[in-house]
């Protein structure tokens, strides 16, 4: 039931995480796990990393995970907590489960925020469009990588 409602929740939320990224996805190439090479040339920024991870209109991480966000109510349940994600993972393993989630775990309930290929039902107006930008990834895997 769980997994339903999420599925349901990410299809009402797809068209809002779109809204606003005019850019196409970074070819990439994942192995041992992960994306080695940065998706952009810029270094992420943590701080703007951690802004979106807490954004309910950009990143909507907090809609099935938990995190150190004390000022951020009601963060999800269905999905591993952020905490430690910089312990757990490397920059390119958490590269990789940002990108597309669905190369380590083809079931995973989390939308691919950076590959367009094999999704279904997406609107005219997003189509062939990324979540997010190669340096919004790059952000995010900044601050998850702080999370020790």
């Amino acid at each position: 039931m769980q997994r339903a409602a999420c599925r349901a929740a990410f299809a009402i939320a797809l068209p809002l995480l779109a809204r606003g990224v005019a850019a196409q996805a970074v070819n990439w190439q994942a192995t041992d796990g992960g994306i080695a090479q940065a998706l952009s040339a810029e270094p992420g920024d943590a701080a703007r990393g951690r802004a979106i991870v807490a954004s309910r209109q950009v990143g909507l991480c907090l809609l099935c995970h938990t995190g150190p966000f004390p000022e951020e109510r009601f963060q999800g349940n269905l999905a591993p907590p952020l905490d430690g994600a910089g312990k757990r993972y490397t920059a390119a393993q958490l590269r990789l489960r940002i990108a597309d989630s669905r190369r380590i775990n083809p079931e995973s309930l989390m939308p691919p925020y950076h590959h367009t290929g094999g999704l279904m039902q997406v609107g005219r107006a997003f189509a062939g469009q990324p979540v997010l930008t190669a340096q919004q990834v790059e952000d995010v895997v900044a601050y998850l990588v702080t999370l020790q």
